[in-house]
């Protein structure tokens, strides 16, 4: 539906480096093709749940579920087999944007978060939502 680039501090904290790229869209449409994954939780500044999703052999988070939708998820892009198919639609969280990081030119960024789901995701991707109830 839509692909951040996040550098909030819970995320270079829970990546280890400067930003995460997650790919929000529908959990049936996400399989994994081998093995199983544990759930763990993650405390956020918003005091919303935030449902890390890891590999059970090598514990790499393959996705999230923010505030337990369980509808609607957050797969890590570096996760899958070709990543370079999903770049960023939007970086968010950029005020703590490490100061060495570039952003291009043409991206959208916002401080914090968007302030209108409605007055930035494509139209098909706000349907897309919408048929999952948000």
């Amino acid at each position: 539906m839509i692909v951040h680039c996040c550098h909030c501090r819970d995320c270079q904290r829970q990546t280890g480096t400067a930003f995460v790229i997650n790919a929000v869209i529908e959990s049936d449409s996400i399989a994994i093709d081998a093995g199983a994954t544990r759930v763990g939780s993650m405390p956020t500044d918003s005091g919303r749940p935030h449902d890390l999703y890891r590999c059970e052999a090598c514990a790499t988070t393959v996705w999230s579920d923010y505030g337990r939708r369980k509808t609607m998820l957050f797969v890590r892009v570096g996760t899958l087999e070709e990543p370079s198919r999903l770049p960023p639609d939007v970086h968010i969280f950029t005020r703590s944007k490490l100061p060495w990081v570039g952003l291009p030119a043409d991206s959208p960024a916002f401080d914090v978060f968007y302030s209108s789901v409605e007055d930035f995701w494509p139209p098909e991707a706000l349907e897309r939502r919408r048929a999952l109830g948000f």
